[in-house]
């Protein structure tokens, strides 16, 4: 369905990062793209009414996934999807497990 202007909508995504019950809810946001997000912080109330405006849709598993791989690449270096990035990943975290 388009809009007013006659363009199609685009889908808007959430994943909540922290605790959805805190008094601050903390949250990834991306309008079309899952891949690239925002991040932000809103008090409860103000986070419900976001997400009510722009008709969210919470990421799928595997959006998240691929949110957290790409994390994981820029901060370790690492990539996840070749045997030798999953077993550097592993050898560099053994020590938080």
């Amino acid at each position: 369905m388009k809009d007013a202007t006659g363009a199609l909508p685009l889908t808007k995504y959430i994943r909540v990062t922290g605790d959805i019950n805190a008094g601050f809810v903390e949250f990834d946001f991306a309008i079309h793209d899952p891949t690239l997000y925002v991040e932000l912080v809103l008090p409860q109330q103000a986070f419900r009414e976001f997400c009510a405006t722009n008709q969210v849709v919470e990421m799928s598993e595997q959006q998240q996934a691929v949110n957290d791989a790409e994390e994981d690449k820029w901060r370790y270096g690492i990539e996840h999807d070749t045997l030798v990035g999953a077993q550097r990943y592993n050898i560099d975290h053994e020590d938080q497990h």
